[in-house]
């Protein structure tokens, strides 16, 4: 298998901002059932999925009980046949999260999410990762532990200007992220928003569509981030 199955699944990771999430519910006769339903995530720069759940969710109760979860993200909408796309599954532990710049990620990943997010019964959960296995179409499938999947650890300055570069670019260069989705993506133009960006590429949304441009290879720091998103441009008017 050619493909490199890791970065395919950190990509997907990264693309969606839903998924299913899997969790051991626990039923009245004391025995735990595989209970499983639609939540909102967002990704970290470390591939943890964050999400913010109610304490009245059945998920918040079973993560009390067990915090092993799965969640499935499911890249072949669209697909005229979709066992021919990729998804992944991703295995590890739930916990609550009080970590400012996650809760910043997730919110800038789903704005909506403000008019909740501070109500005393909502709480941010960190999924800790510790293997996923990807399904990349028939025939294709590999479990990865997380040495596979980031090598590396991430770049912490870009972690950390990552709120400032999401502002400025969506402050100052609006232009820019209509050329990257319309030129470079082929999407509609309008009304695109930048809501992340980590070593491998950035994200994307507007209104209820989300979308990813991943760069042709990783980003060490910030100096480097500013240069791809300038030559992004370049690339984009020169189409």
């Amino acid at each position: 298998m050619t493909e490199d199955m890791p970065r395919i699944t950190r990509n997907l990771l990264r693309r969606l901002d839903r998924a299913s999430l899997a969790s051991a519910l626990p039923g009245q006769d004391g025995t735990a059932w595989p209970y499983a339903s639609l939540v909102l995530v967002a990704v970290g720069h470390d591939l943890a999925p964050v999400m913010l759940l109610s304490d009245l969710a059945e998920h918040a109760r079973a993560i009390a009980a067990d915090s092993r979860v799965s969640l499935l993200f499911d890249g072949t909408a669209g697909l005229d046949q979709p066992l021919t796309g990729p998804r992944v599954s991703l295995l590890g532990r739930a916990a609550r999260t009080d970590d400012e710049h996650l809760k910043r990620r997730f919110l800038a990943h789903h704005p909506d999410a403000e008019m909740y997010a501070g109500f005393k019964d909502f709480n941010f959960y960190r999924v800790a990762p510790e293997r996923a296995h990807l399904v990349g179409g028939f025939g294709k499938s590999r479990w990865l532990t997380m040495a596979e999947l980031q090598p590396e650890p991430p770049p912490a300055a870009l972690a950390e200007s990552e709120a400032a570069i999401v502002a400025h670019m969506n402050a100052d260069h609006a232009d820019a992220l209509q050329l990257y989705a319309g030129k470079l993506l082929g999407l509609p133009e309008g009304g695109w928003k930048m809501t992340g960006i980590d070593a491998e590429g950035l994200d994307l949304r507007a209104g209820g569509r989300v979308a990813r441009l991943a760069f042709d290879r990783p980003v060490a720091d910030v100096a480097e981030a500013r240069k791809v998103l300038i030559a992004l441009v370049a690339k984009a008017r020169g189409t």
